[in-house]
């Protein structure tokens, strides 16, 4: 984190429970399967009122959750109390599905806390059968998935062909970037820090969606979650 330049204020060590790990295995297309160890130490995240008062000072522009430590109990009352004391940050929600790590209840209430929604295809039949969501195409889903959740934005990649993306009531489809896959951990991640510093840039949906992409595709063509890489290479995909 230091090397990367960020700052390592709030973390802190859990006696009772390891450091949270994930067994990554590639299927025969190159795509992680997970098995998520559990419990882990950013199950029982902890905040005492001075690191509460300094979390949010100056104010956040961003809260960004995902369901997989929102099962936690602990975490998810903590996310809820940081959302009331800072009620003018945008709240990114990154669906990000892990096997035996959600609640179609759990899915839903997030999904009605964010602003901006982003989720992959696969995971359009848990939306869809949870919000009860009627829609023969993607961007019907997406236009329903709006309405009907209240959000700004809904945002769904689609792999190797880009992404669909629905903001300010435009609709588009850009397509992906060709990169040879090293492996596809944290290409999400990184789609997804790519959006959010689009659309507070205040972008297009057009560009936004562009940059998105050629991030998501430089992550997936490096091995590792989090390789190394310059703005220069990623615009020169």
């Amino acid at each position: 984190m230091a090397d990367l330049g960020l700052s390592a204020q709030f973390i802190r060590r859990e006696a009772n429970y390891p450091t949270g790990t994930v067994t990554v295995t590639l299927d025969s297309l190159g795509l992680p399967q997970y098995v998520i160890h559990r419990p882990a130490a950013y199950d029982f995240p902890a905040l005492g009122p001075a690191e509460f008062e300094a979390l949010l000072n100056p104010a956040s522009a961003w809260i960004y959750f995902g369901t997989l430590q929102q099962m936690s109990a602990p975490a998810h009352d903590l996310l809820l109390k940081l959302m009331t004391a800072a009620p003018a940050a945008k709240r990114f929600y990154d669906v990000n599905l892990r096997v035996d790590c959600l609640t179609p209840e759990l899915v839903r209430n997030l999904a009605l806390h964010s602003h901006i929604l982003k989720l992959n295809e696969q995971e359009i039949p848990v939306l869809r059968e949870m919000s009860e969501l009627q829609c023969d195409s993607l961007e019907q889903f997406c236009r329903n998935c709006r309405r009907a959740l209240q959000l700004d934005a809904v945002c769904v990649t689609l792999g190797p062909k880009g992404c669909a993306l629905l903001m300010d009531n435009e609709y588009l489809e850009a397509p992906g970037f060709s990169a040879k896959v090293a492996d596809s951990i944290g290409a999400g991640d990184a789609f997804s820090a790519a959006l959010i510093h689009g659309i507070g840039a205040g972008w297009t949906a057009a560009r936004i969606a562009e940059f998105a992409n050629r991030i998501g595709a430089l992550v997936a063509s490096r091995p590792g979650g989090t390789p190394k890489w310059t703005m220069a290479e990623a615009m020169a995909l």
